[in-house]
Formats: structure tokens, C-alpha cells, sequence
């Protein structure tokens, strides 16, 4: 991994969203948000499993339905208007908007962005985080917090604000951007998680 990159008062360095991408590789752990680079803290055990666990799946679910990519990070999202450059822990493009993939990354909001929450990203994932995807267009937005198992859906509404989702009664969450696509909650808890292979039969795939 590179230095981390400091200014002489160890301040972020300021640098254009170009430099940034010519300057960051696949091992950085940073976003760039108006201007600056912003470092970020190596993820827990949980939180790749986790991470590894959906993007088997959906990776696959989306390949199999033949409706866009699945990318995790580290993968860049540039939004507008925002300053920012931010790396969900996975995103989903549609077919329809896959002009926006770029070499290095995506010019404009995945439809569907899922952060999977640290105690130190908490507050940022549902802050300011949040308020971005909102204003850059990501259509759905899911926040999954292992530590207090915790899920959180949102849907971008007409007026372009995020409207809150709920699993229904027995925990299954059905999503509004990959068509036919749910999720149960209980699987994401689990110690061992599920074999993806059985909850793709699940879904009808395998």
C-alpha cells in the first residue's frame, strides 16, 4: 500500500478526483471527498465476510438474469453534485447504465449501493454518506450493520428523497432495483454464513 498521503501539517493533501484516481491503487483505503483524500480503516473479518457473502450472490443472481454488473470495493463512485468520490462495499449497475462504467470507476450512481457498517464508519454511512447517495441519484440504498444487526433499506422516491423499506413478517426483504431479487435477513447473521450456492436455489437460480 502507498503512503498515506499528508500535507506538511498533517492535514489531508488537496488534489483534483484525476490526480486522486492516478495516485490511489486497488490496495488504498481512501475516498475523496470536496477536494481531499480521505483515509479509511482496514475492514474487520464480519464485515468482508459479509461483504463476500453478497457479492457471490448477487454477483451471481445479477449474471444468471442478465441485468447489469456487481462491483465491489475497492471501486470508485463519483457522484454529482457532490465533491466526492466515494467506494461503496458493493454496488449494483443496471444494464441500462453501464455507459457509466469507467477503466477505474463509475461516472455517475450505481442503482444500488450497500455499505456494511464499522463502529467507525457508522455515523458516516448513515450521515453523510447517506445525504450523498440521496443527492447523486442511488436508487436504493441498503446499510447493514453487523454489529447490531441491523438492516436499513432506502428507495429513492419521486420528490428525490430516500423513502425507508422494512423486511416484511418473516424477515425477507425484497428489493425495488434487481427485479425478483429478496433477501433474508437471518441469512447475514449466521455463524457460518450460508452456502451461496443454497441460498441461490433459494432464489431460483441453481
Amino acid at each position: 500500500m502507498r503512503a498515506s498521503p499528508t500535507a506538511a501539517a498533517g492535514q489531508p493533501l488537496s488534489m483534483t478526483y484525476e490526480e486522486f484516481l492516478d495516485w490511489c491503487d486497488e490496495d488504498t483505503l481512501a475516498e475523496w471527498v470536496d477536494g481531499q483524500v480521505m483515509m479509511t480503516s482496514p475492514a474487520s473479518e464480519p464485515h468482508q465476510t459479509i461483504v463476500g457473502f453478497l457479492v457471490q450472490v448477487l454477483g451471481i443472481y445479477v449474471i444468471q438474469r442478465d441485468l447489469g454488473r456487481v462491483l465491489s470495493a475497492p471501486f470508485q463512485m463519483k457522484l454529482a453534485p457532490s465533491r466526492s468520490g466515494r467506494e461503496p462495499d458493493l454496488i449494483f449497475i443496471s444494464k441500462e447504465h453501464l455507459s457509466r462504467l469507467k477503466h477505474s470507476y463509475l461516472d455517475g450512481p450505481a442503482d444500488l449501493a450497500v455499505e456494511v457498517t464499522s463502529p467507525e464508519s457508522r455515523l458516516r454511512d448513515r450521515g453523510e454518506k447517506m445525504a450523498e447517495y440521496e443527492m447523486g441519484g442511488v436508487q436504493e440504498y441498503w446499510i447493514i450493520d453487523p454489529e447490531q444487526r441491523r438492516t436499513d433499506y432506502y428507495v429513492l422516491a419521486a420528490d428525490g428523497r430516500y423513502e425507508r423499506k422494512r423486511a416484511d413478517a418473516q424477515g425477507i426483504y425484497r428489493a425495488e432495483i434487481i427485479p425478483g431479487f429478496w433477501l433474508k435477513e437471518e441469512w447475514l447473521w449466521l455463524d457460518p454464513l450460508p452456502n451461496p450456492l443454497t441460498v441461490l436455489h433459494e432464489l431460483g437460480i441453481v
